[in-house]
């Protein structure tokens, strides 16, 4: 989220409830940054590396692919 330094004054504490839930504010003067709130360490919000992810998940039962190919033989009879 960027926003300018007029507007940051007038809803601080807004921006700090977004950085509390993990999002990051820019404040910019003259479109130039000039300042950047971020949650403390410790505080946020990485997602799974996609290797992780990958591994963690477990496909059960019949591929989609034949799933589907089923189905149709069965619709046509």
């Amino acid at each position: 989220m960027s926003i300018g330094v007029k507007e940051a004054r007038s809803c601080f504490s807004s921006l700090l409830d977004q950085v509390e839930k993990g999002k990051e504010v820019v404040i910019r003067r003259r479109g130039k940054e000039v300042a950047r709130m971020i949650p403390p360490p410790g505080q946020e919000k990485h997602l799974p590396s996609l290797k992780d992810f990958r591994a963690g998940i477990s496909v059960n039962g019949e591929s989609l692919s034949r799933t589907v190919i089923r189905d149709r033989r069965e619709e046509r009879y």
